[in-house]
């Protein structure tokens, strides 16, 4: 059976605009998905 796992966060797209704030997400302690 899989695992499940729970994301504060999903970013969509892994553009600069993306990868910004999937990173800004994760420092003020979001747990953060980044889907491409």
């Amino acid at each position: 059976m899989a695992e499940s796992k729970m994301y504060d966060v999903a970013v969509i797209g892994a553009g600069p605009g993306g990868y910004v704030a999937a990173i800004r997400a994760a420092q003020l302690g979001g747990h953060v998905a980044l889907i491409e």
